[in-house]
């Protein structure tokens, strides 16, 4: 993306944050269903969380996250693009002042390189890389702040069928004399990337952009940057517990940490989390040797 244009493209998403980060905050506080139930019993799985570590939560928000990690003993540094999102996340608690928040435009290199060199444990972006106009400055800098087999962890919606051109569909069906409700997706756009504008949570006070872009996209901007993938698995809602949400399924990638350090997740729950990791240094990709 050109200067300008990621220039007017953040100003557009700096002013719908800014606009919406009060209602974002009163709905998702303590999280929904999409939060608790896919997303944040899995990103602790991926990210392994151990007491004492240091883990950056990039475009944080009013700081879930950051809070909940925070209360198991984490260090937490967290920033975000919206300087209001900010404010709001630091009135809420912070236990054991174990959270330091910043404003950082993660597009911005830059302003990213200012974070200590190599000294965070793990990275996590929970659902925020698809409101990003550009994510490569981010890739390209996570190396130089990540320690070495430190793994990054981020959450998207699957882009094939869950993207801003998806027509969600509900239809009644006549199965052996049970009427069912029956969801499906019609998708018509995604191998080639496009920005759109949409809303999160419905009835939010004004729209925001999306930049869709492919699976393989990410894939391939994570191997340019040195990270590695191993693994695949799928989440759905337990049936015990329908959602109204037509799109109430997952696919994830997992990694497993064999000799590499640690690899690259992904969950594909609705929203579709990536963890990808740094090789240890001075260690094979192929056998873990020296």
């Amino acid at each position: 993306m050109k200067n300008n244009e990621l220039r007017i493209a953040n100003k557009e998403i700096l002013k719908a944050w800014d606009t919406n980060a009060g209602f974002w905050d009163e709905r998702m506080g303590k999280g929904n269903d999409f939060f608790n139930i896919l997303e944040w019993p899995a990103i602790l799985r991926l990210l392994d969380v151990q007491a004492a570590q240091s883990i950056l939560d990039i475009a944080t928000g009013n700081g879930l996250i950051a809070r909940r990690l925070a209360s198991l003993g984490v260090q937490v540094t967290a920033f975000d693009f919206s300087a209001r999102l900010i404010e709001l996340a630091k009135t809420r608690p912070n236990p054991d002042t174990r959270i330091a928040y910043h404003v950082i435009d993660g597009t911005d290199e830059k302003a990213l390189l200012s974070l200590e060199a190599h000294a965070f444990d793990a990275a996590l972006c929970n659902m925020a890389l698809f409101n990003m106009a550009e994510i490569e400055p981010l890739f390209r800098t996570l190396p130089k702040i990540l320690r070495a087999g430190a793994a990054f962890v981020f959450t998207i919606c699957p882009p094939a069928f869950n993207n801003s051109l998806s027509v969600h569909i509900a239809e009644e069906q006549d199965q052996e004399g049970r009427i069912q409700t029956v969801f499906s997706v019609k998708t018509s756009r995604y191998m080639n990337p496009y920005t759109a504008r949409g809303v999160a949570i419905r009835d939010q006070p004004v729209v925001q952009l999306y930049f869709e872009r492919t699976l393989q996209y990410y894939f391939n901007l994570g191997f340019a940057n040195g990270f590695v993938l191993d693994g695949f698995e799928e989440y759905a809602f337990p049936l015990e517990q329908p959602q109204e949400n037509p799109l109430p399924f997952g696919i994830g990638l997992a990694a497993e940490r064999f000799g590499l350090g640690s690899a690259l997740w992904i969950l594909l729950a609705g929203p579709l989390a990536l963890l990808i990791g740094l090789p240890c240094r001075g260690r094979s990709l192929l056998d873990g040797s020296e």
